[in-house]
């Protein structure tokens, strides 16, 4: 019956005009550490029927063709996800809404953006009612609750109402601007949600980083572990704590504005190892009077700064001490505060290969082929051309494409374009790109470009391995558009597959 069952969903998913791959392989990788791995784990669609999407209504539709809504799967998904393509489907399997990627009253389910990556555009993810979800290696951008187009209240990633055991890693969640603008929060948990990891994702520019708890009476959530995130350029919530207990270590917080980790209304939170850099308020309990409590260990504080203690308003610092003891159930290992924020550069967020720490400062993972080891096949840059925007005193273009890591490009400012290219049309899929010694992480946001026809191949942040569909061409770029010093280019290589 088992596999009837499962040959009826595949008939339906094919039907529904969904990619079905012959393989159960799915690009999904590793497994959460902190408390996803309570109250039974969390193992999201694995072991389940392996499918793709490039819409979401097509989202919508693999969930909606499951025999019943606890039926494993893993959603496969790409390209652009938005408005325009994200309508309610109805089914069996599901209880899905337009203009919003609903995950409401199932089970068992991993969403997971593979080639040039997932990226949910004006338009949010909503779990509520659900558990054993894993959400991997997409991007979620300027979520709106006013204004237009609105999606799941503001919220990038929301979970609300008797949520269990969910897994959110490497996602870059992102705004552009606060509440005035219409923004929420990146990554809300409410009324009853729990056993719950964020781990090496990015959260930035945004007014509100995210909460547990919805008001000082919505106590019933809790333990929480955020581990190995980036947050940056945010006013506050990073997170701010309603009760419950969260374990947040090993995280990188830079300008964070007003208020950072907020813990209140009896919450409880063990802070270790994190690297604290160019903020205000990193830790304490604001705007209320209903006290959160706090175990410090390992953290270090660069050029942090400190308001005064007032009706509420209570900051840990300039000194912080423990003021309370937190157990950790589940086996971690801490990565040393010192590392933290160039590893991060190198392997938070979306794109970056699922790469992770051994808890030594060492970055390895499943996806990664290592620092020094090319992709397969022959780097099609030796013996081309290269041209570029700009470069900086001392530097060539002809850097990149020399085989050698000690030379590099650099632009004459913090963004711009270097490029590979050939007499005769060449074929290529993969490209790698390396930082020169010193300046690693240096590189933020980029699109990789067709340069004959202007085409937007990929766009992600960080340097490393970058794959999108072959195309054939004579001139490829690759622009930066975002840095957090100056750009140094090793090695722009070209492969075929």
């Amino acid at each position: 019956m088992r596999r009837l069952l499962t040959t009826l969903a595949a008939a339906a998913l094919v039907a529904a005009g969904l990619t079905l791959p012959m393989s159960q392989a799915a690009a999904q990788t590793g497994a959460p550490t902190g408390y996803a791995t309570q109250n039974g784990g969390t193992t999201g669609g694995a072991g389940g029927q392996t499918v793709r999407a490039t819409t979401g209504t097509q989202i919508h539709q693999a969930l909606c063709a499951r025999p019943s809504t606890s039926t494993p799967i893993i959603i496969e998904v790409s390209g652009t996800i938005n408005h325009g393509n994200t309508s309610k489907v109805s089914g069996s399997g599901c209880d899905t809404a337009a203009d919003v990627i609903e995950l409401k009253r199932i089970s068992n389910v991993t969403i997971v953006g593979v080639g040039s990556g997932a990226v949910f555009d004006q338009l949010g993810i909503h779990i509520r009612d659900s558990s054993n979800i894993i959400i991997q290696n997409v991007t979620v951008r300027n979520v709106k609750k006013s204004g237009s187009p609105t999606s799941n209240g503001g919220d990038a990633i929301g979970m609300e109402s008797n949520v269990r055991n969910v897994w959110v890693d490497h996602v870059t969640l992102e705004a552009s601007g606060g509440e005035s603008e219409g923004y929420d929060g990146l990554f809300d948990m409410k009324n009853n949600t729990q056993y719950i990891t964020l781990s090496y994702s990015i959260l930035r520019n945004s007014g509100r980083g995210g909460l547990i708890g919805s008001s000082e009476s919505d106590l019933s959530n809790g333990y929480v572990t955020f581990h190995h995130n980036l947050y940056e350029n945010l006013d506050s919530r990073a997170p701010l704590l309603r009760g419950g207990i969260a374990h947040i270590y090993n995280n990188h917080y830079v300008d964070i504005a007003q208020s950072g980790i907020n813990s209140r209304a009896g919450a409880r939170a063990k802070v270790e190892n994190n690297y604290f850099e160019d903020s205000k308020d990193v830790l304490g309990t604001f705007y209320t009077n209903e006290r959160g409590t706090w175990q410090v260990a390992g953290n270090v504080f660069d050029n942090v700064t400190w308001s005064g203690q007032g009706s509420q308003n209570y900051p840990a610092g300039p000194n912080p001490q423990s003021t309370t003891s937190v157990s950790i159930p589940y086996q971690y290992r801490l990565d040393g505060a010192d590392c933290v924020p160039a590893m991060l550069r190198q392997i938070a967020g979306a794109n970056k290969g699922n790469r992770f720490s051994d808890g030594s400062c060492n970055v390895g993972g499943p996806t990664d082929p290592g620092p020094t080891d090319p992709p397969a096949g022959t780097n099609l840059s030796i013996g081309a051309g290269a041209d570029g925007s700009s470069k900086g005193g001392g530097t060539s273009y002809g850097s990149v494409i020399d085989g050698d890591p000690g030379t590099y490009w650099s632009p004459s400012g913090s963004t711009g374009r270097v490029s590979v290219k050939w007499d005769t049309a060449t074929r290529v899929s993969r490209i790698n790109i390396r930082e020169a010694s010193g300046a690693v992480g240096a590189i933020g946001t980029w699109r990789v470009v067709n340069n004959d026809t202007g085409a937007v191949l990929a766009t992600g942040s960080g340097a490393g391995v970058i794959t999108f569909s072959p195309t054939t061409l004579k001139k490829i770029n690759f622009e930066i558009t975002g840095s957090t010093g100056t750009p140094r280019v090793a090695e722009f290589e070209t492969y075929a597959g």
